[in-house]
């Protein structure tokens, strides 16, 4: 028997799948989506060898979505693909993750080596014998790309690769040639963690920071807190939390900040959003002459199309990779030690200012006399309905918007994609996350709202929630069409407009049994108020699927603002 001298010095060897897979497990991903293809079905098969699950997708692109879903409610993912036509498919939702940092771990199966070096005419290729093409795509959405063809350097690529995932909260990209799969690592290095901690702040840059901080906030007479969507991202939620509870400043959040801040914490004063803003905030905000934004992403529809009137000279930014002092910017000075020193020396006897506005669900002011189940009313509505410790996903459109006049329960886990946007990433998502709970073995609720519109694009990923058993509720809001693009052009364009389903039969279609799922079609606000104090509904697990019907004219206030601003900005000119 011949001996394989590359493989001699190993202490440990073990094959690459092995690693990989042992790798994603240590770094608390339980299951992995995805589709199977010929170039990565021998990796397929080390999957439950490191005791992870295969959640097996019905599609790419709901793959991608599901992944997306799964890393913002367990911190991290993977999705595997095959190589060209899988990959190219889950690439609108990869996109989508770069966009809004998310940490999705993408791997992909494709040819070997030796059929890359002989540039092989090969199905799933462009026929060119161009190997890196799609690599090369990818690599604009990925914050690292790992080709590993070469046994000597892959455990060391798999885990820089894993460290800048989780780092810098984007996707990586890892090509897993066919014949890499079997091939022998060193495992020894699995009895050491991947070192996930962030790179520490230069202490004296640090105080520095710091200090110009405290004198600036010190001085104020008017500060507030502002709150977005990194500080979710790179997991800074406890440390904001820490400075809001010493400082008892007004806090806000945006949009895509929406869950950061414990909204029944004192001190919070609701969504700010420029002119899309709840009644108050917008001039509390905008009053105030310093204003500590930790996490900002301003883009359109987190703003209500850039409607800030806020003024640089009044605000410091917190970033993951710097912080912004009025105009003075401090590369390389991470916010996480920044904040967690200003809570340490911050004197709140030194603070100074009114409160901000206090947030209840109006439900009462929002009820009319008609049995129309309007925006207004549902929305407030659905506050009184969530728990602790819900997870509410809210699709682009109506339930994005709609969802900021919902005053959320404590611990209550809000999730949204405001900045790309892809219709009917939601019902992917609501997928990954529900999954995401019950591989940490936490029963909570997962709560979709969904037009109908959107669904249609991502229908069949109910099908895996049937597969898997999860405890999703969706909310499908029957309005007729796709509600935001009437707002924004063409109330009344055909393109617009999309076919009547039965709704509540898709699921029976994708093989749920009665005991399996539970079925509404509720057109009235008695009907509403019945089914979302019902405790059956309420405590429910597995699947249920309400299809609510709403005005198709009708839209979230915040809706009609953004899409009003959207509309002209679209036609603007030179």
């Amino acid at each position: 028997m011949s001996v394989d001298i590359r493989t001699q010095g190993l202490e440990r060897p073990i094959k690459v799948a092995e690693y990989l897979f042992a790798r994603l497990h240590q770094l608390g991903i339980r299951s992995v989506h995805g589709l199977p293809g010929d170039f990565n079905l021998v990796a397929l098969d080390y999957i439950p060898k490191a005791n992870l699950q295969w959640v097996g997708n019905v599609n790419e692109l709901n793959a991608a979505y599901a992944a997306d879903g799964y890393a913002r409610a367990n911190g991290i993912s993977a999705l595997l693909t095959t190589f060209g036509v899988g990959e190219l498919s889950a690439m609108n939702g990869i996109a989508g993750a770069y966009s809004e940092h998310v940490p999705v771990v993408h791997i992909v199966g494709c040819p070997s080596t030796i059929s890359q070096r002989n540039g092989m005419l090969l199905h799933h290729t462009l026929g060119n014998g161009d190997f890196n093409v799609f690599a090369n795509m990818n690599a604009q959405i990925s914050c690292d790309v790992a080709k590993l063809t070469n046994p000597n350097e892959i455990a060391d690529q798999i885990d820089h690769a894993l460290r800048e995932c989780w780092i810098r909260s984007r996707p990586v990209y890892i090509m897993l040639p066919t014949d890499m799969v079997e091939k022998k690592i060193e495992g020894a290095r699995l009895d050491k963690n991947i070192d996930l901690s962030e790179p520490e702040n230069e202490p004296e840059r640090e105080d520095y920071v710091v200090d110009v901080v405290l004198r600036y906030l010190h001085a104020a007479k008017n500060p507030v807190i502002l709150v977005d969507a990194c500080t979710i991202r790179h997991r800074v939620v406890d440390e904001v939390q820490a400075l809001v509870k010493k400082t008892n400043l007004p806090v806000f959040v945006t949009p895509m900040g929406k869950g950061a801040i414990n909204e029944d914490t004192p001190s919070y004063g609701g969504v700010y959003a420029g002119t899309g803003s709840q009644d108050g905030v917008q001039d509390r905000v905008e009053s105030a002459d310093l204003i500590l934004s930790i996490g900002a992403l301003k883009s359109d529809f987190n703003t209500a199309g850039f409607s800030y009137r806020t003024s640089r000279l009044n605000t410091i930014d917190f970033h993951s990779t710097h912080c912004t002092v009025r105009y003075s910017e401090y590369p390389g000075v991470a916010m996480r030690g920044v904040l967690r020193k200003l809570t340490e020396r911050i004197d709140p006897s030194k603070l100074s200012g009114p409160p901000g506005p206090k947030v209840v669900n109006e439900v009462t002011m929002n009820r009319d006399d008609s049995d129309v189940i309007t925006q207004a009313f549902f929305w407030p509505r659905i506050g009184e309905y969530l728990r602790k410790g819900d997870l509410v996903v809210t699709e682009t459109g109506t339930a994005n918007f709609g969802i900021w006049e919902t005053k959320f329960p404590p611990e209550v886990m809000g999730i949204t994609q405001i900045l790309w946007g892809s219709i009917g990433w939601s019902v992917g998502a609501t997928q990954g996350a529900a999954l995401a709970m019950k591989d940490r073995g936490q029963d909570r609720r997962t709560i979709l709202f969904v037009g109908d519109g959107s669904f249609q694009l991502t229908a069949q990923e109910v099908s895996t929630m049937i597969r898997h058993n999860l405890r999703v509720t969706i909310f499908l809001i029957y309005n007729e069409g796709f509600t935001i693009e009437r707002f924004i052009h063409g109330m009344e364009a055909q393109y617009n407009d999309i076919v009547k389903w039965k709704y509540t039969e898709v699921p029976s279609v994708f093989g749920a049994t009665d005991k399996q799922v539970r079925k509404f079609i509720i057109k009235t606000k008695d009907e509403l108020e019945k089914l979302l104090d019902d405790k059956e509904f309420n405590d429910a697990h597995g699947l249920q699927f309400v299809e609510l019907w709403m005005p198709k004219e009708d839209a979230p206030r915040a809706l009609k603002i953004t899409a009003e601003i959207s509309a002209k900005n679209n036609a603007r000119e030179e």
